[in-house]
């Protein structure tokens, strides 16, 4: 952040207000009379940091988990002393809350209600580290209830994305906590991609570094499973649209890790998409992907991991693969043909399914309870495979 005089404000007399530091990310600043204060994270963990103009006084913002997610709300009063942040915790719900930077005290203005009830005092969030296949530690977060064995007996649903420099928030999702009173460990993968450890986060997780994201991931399960967290063929992964892409490659890579892979709107067909540049989003696309029609090296790495063009005769994890029929980011044809050529190769027994939501499009459905059905067909997907519901008909709808 620097700073420069109104009358002159040209890049030759910028100074520096907050100097760089590498692996942290600034993501949003706002300015008041007395005090400036930004938004940044670094290790996968947000935090707001507030200054004070005058004498150059710097503090941040302390929280007590492990694993959070915390975003400022803009202020509105230039001479105020009080800030808005949204506060929230895998364990923790939504909290909007103000902070007086002069008394550095904290006042509770609303709270997400769970209808159903819930008590955080039920769960354990952790925050640990994998290393990767170049020693470069992978930010892991965990979720589980409190009495939930941690003996390598439970399934697992493992997230990941990794893409654009988006960092994937530890926030509160309700939605997940029917599965994890199921007996399901929960975790996200903070994989390079994203934006969680500043932007080389995303630099290294791109273009020609792209199998970093994956390899990343792997890393991420074989130490869940070291912790005992769960096991071999009992971890489920999950990723959605470029997230989608990252559950191809692994599935192409570990199929023996996986119990199962939910591919939601997945970019499985990279290289078709990205050689065809008479698609509207394909051009756009370059800079995070590479260009195969001019970058011969591009071409080289891309094939190298496209889930579609890496298929083979390997023994593959369940698979469920969602589409939406409007979808103009992944063409539904994505996932119709990736199972397609998936169930040619597969050698083993297990289940590769595909929905294909004729009313939705890359969002998936929209309304309050279609949303939740959506949701709903990924936990009994979790549920059936891993045995711990009775095996459901699969019909076709006419």
């Amino acid at each position: 952040i620097c700073e420069a005089p109104v009358n002159d404000p040209s890049l030759t007399n910028w100074k520096t207000f907050v100097a760089h530091e590498s692996g942290r990310l600034i993501q949003k600043m706002l300015v008041f009379e007395k005090f400036l204060v930004w938004l940044e994270r670094s290790d996968a963990l947000p935090r707001i940091v507030f200054k004070e103009i005058s004498n150059g006084n710097e503090h941040y913002i302390d929280f007590e988990e492990e694993a959070y997610e915390v975003e400022l709300l803009r202020g509105y009063e230039f001479n105020s002393e009080i800030i808005r942040f949204c506060y929230s915790a895998p364990t923790t719900p939504h909290e909007i809350v103000d902070f007086n930077m002069r008394s550095q005290k904290r006042k509770l203005l609303k709270k997400q209600k769970v209808p159903s009830g819930y008590d955080p005092k039920d769960y354990i969030c952790k925050r640990l580290h994998a290393k990767s296949n170049d020693s470069v530690p992978i930010p892991v977060t965990v979720l589980h209830h409190k009495d939930t064995p941690i003996d390598s007996s439970s399934p697992m649903l493992l997230y990941g994305y990794g893409a654009y420099g988006y960092s994937m928030p530890a926030t509160f999702n309700a939605s997940l906590i029917s599965l994890i009173d199921r007996g399901f460990i929960y975790a996200i993968a903070h994989v390079r991609g994203g934006s969680e450890c500043g932007k080389e986060w995303h630099a290294n997780g791109k273009l020609q570094n792209k199998t970093n994201t994956f390899k990343d991931f792997i890393s991420a399960a074989e130490m869940l499973i070291s912790k005992n967290y769960s096991a071999s063929g009992k971890v489920i992964a999950q990723g959605r649209s470029a997230g989608g892409m990252l559950m191809g490659a692994v599935a192409n890579m570990r199929p023996d890790l996986f119990n199962g892979i939910i591919a939601e709107v997945p970019f499985v067909d990279v290289m078709n998409t990205m050689s065809d540049e008479s698609l509207p989003l394909t051009p756009p696309e370059w800079v995070e992907w590479g260009n195969p029609i001019n970058d011969e090296e591009a071409f080289k790495n891309m094939l190298s991991y496209c889930p579609y063009s890496n298929i083979a005769d390997l023994p593959y994890p369940n698979i469920l693969a969602t589409g939406g029929l409007t979808d103009p980011r992944v063409t539904y044809w994505e996932p119709a043909k990736w199972v397609a050529r998936l169930r040619h190769h597969n050698i083993s027994d297990s289940l590769i399914l595909l929905c294909t939501n004729m009313d939705a499009g890359h969002g998936g459905a929209s309304g309050r309870f279609d949303r939740l059905a959506e949701v709903a067909l990924s936990w009994v997907f979790c549920l059936m495979i891993s045995g711990k519901t009775d095996r459901i008909e699969i019909t076709e709808s006419k």
